[in-house]
């Protein structure tokens, strides 16, 4: 399940990227309900882009601002209020890491998702009943 986080130079640490990437994931588990679930947490993955200040813009100027985009499968946050719950803690991980150096409103999130046997872990395909089967079969 992989998110990206999109920030300018400077805006963060490496130490508070790596402490808002694993706020993230925590935020995701949490939210989903998998917390301690040993394929969810290994397949949760992606990448931090620190771009130059002049490359991260809003309004086409540039702009202190976070960009987070998840990338799931069909089945997972599926209700309004799951999607609600994790945009809302992403964000807070996000404004919390920045220290007061990014505004709230400066941090964006959106949720891409790959339908019904798109999702590929270590090659192969994973239909939702795949994925819902391997996320039991951590659990137990």
């Amino acid at each position: 399940m992989p998110i990206t986080l999109t920030l300018p130079d400077g805006l963060l640490s490496p130490r508070e990227q790596a402490e808002a990437f694993a706020g993230l994931t925590d935020a995701l588990l949490e939210v989903s309900g998998l917390a301690g679930n040993a394929f969810m947490a290994a397949n949760i993955v992606g990448s931090i882009n620190v771009l130059p200040k002049e490359r991260v813009l809003a309004g086409g100027k540039p702009v202190a601002a976070a960009f987070i985009e998840l990338k799931l499968p069909e089945i997972a946050l599926a209700t309004r209020e799951a999607k609600t719950a994790f945009l809302e803690k992403a964000t807070d991980v996000v404004e919390k890491a920045g220290g007061g150096r990014l505004k709230r409103e400066h941090i964006w999130s959106n949720i891409v998702y790959a339908p019904d046997g798109a999702w590929g872990i270590a090659g192969e395909s994973y239909g939702n009943a795949d994925l819902v089967a391997a996320i039991a079969d951590a659990t137990a």
